[in-house]
């Protein structure tokens, strides 16, 4: 791996971009300057034509335990709304490319509403998850409230956020908290074959299928299927249409050029 600053680590292997969360003495806890080199190079990912996927991962004992405490114990609510620590949040939400989270050990707090930007979650089975905030005397900022709640429904989503409960991952599998649990040892590697899968199919259409997902949650049903129903018609615009149609009528694995 290499890395221009220790906060994160960075690589690309074959069209998968990988970025490790790098502060193992804070758990990776969530600095504003954390998350603002994660969304600048995820940006610069989804830019480039070369990497198809994103994987996000930490180490075997954090994702990331949440946000940097030490960082605002003292500011005042003037000094929290003036530098506008959410808006590289949003930064995140608007990458185009497939996001797929492996996760071990701790995703709380900012951790686990991070984990939530993501669009697949491989968790390792000894995995916890949480929004213990109210533990601290506040609630989620970075749309822990909302997210969770669309996850896993009203009653557990209140339960967890009004009094600070962990969901396992066995658990957090079960209500639908995230898409894979496999040992430990297997977290990266499952991602990593996850997002070699996505990379080698058409990159256009597995962005037009994030966005109608995506979609769902922010629209009425009648208006997400019609915006299904145009990305849909707009692929056939596409060359790897025209290829992905014509392999599987030649019974041969289709080679897709992203165009």
């Amino acid at each position: 791996m290499s890395t221009e600053d220790p906060l994160i680590l960075t690589e690309v292997v074959d069209a998968v971009g990988v970025i490790r969360l790098n502060r193992p003495k804070k758990l990776n806890a969530l600095s504003p300057a954390l998350i603002d080199l994660v969304a600048a190079q995820m940006e610069r990912w989804d830019a480039d034509p070369a990497v198809r996927v994103i994987v996000l991962t930490g180490n075997d004992r954090a994702f990331a335990a949440g946000a940097d405490i030490d960082d605002m114990t003292e500011r005042s609510a003037v000094e929290m709304y003036e530098r506008d620590q959410f808006t590289d949040w949003d930064r995140i939400r608007r990458v185009r490319v497939p996001i797929i989270a492996a996760v071990s050990g701790f995703a709380l707090g900012g951790g686990c509403e991070l984990m939530m930007l993501c669009d697949i979650v491989v968790a390792g089975d000894t995995a916890q998850f949480g929004q213990p905030e109210i533990n601290l005397g506040v609630i989620p900022g970075a749309g822990g409230t909302q997210r969770l709640t669309r996850a896993v429904g009203k009653a557990l989503a209140m339960d967890m956020i009004l009094t600070g409960r962990m969901l396992s991952a066995p658990d957090a599998l079960a209500a639908g908290l995230v898409s894979r649990v496999v040992p430990p040892e297997h977290v990266l590697p499952e991602a990593m074959k996850i997002a070699q899968q996505l990379a080698a199919r058409g990159s256009i259409a597995a962005r037009f299928a994030k966005e109608c997902v995506l979609k769902a949650f922010e629209t009425t049903l009648e208006e997400g299927v019609m915006h299904e129903r145009r990305l849909f018609y707009m692929l056939f615009a596409t060359l790897d249409q025209k290829e992905g149609m014509r392999a599987f009528a030649d019974r041969r694995p289709a080679r897709f050029e992203h165009r």
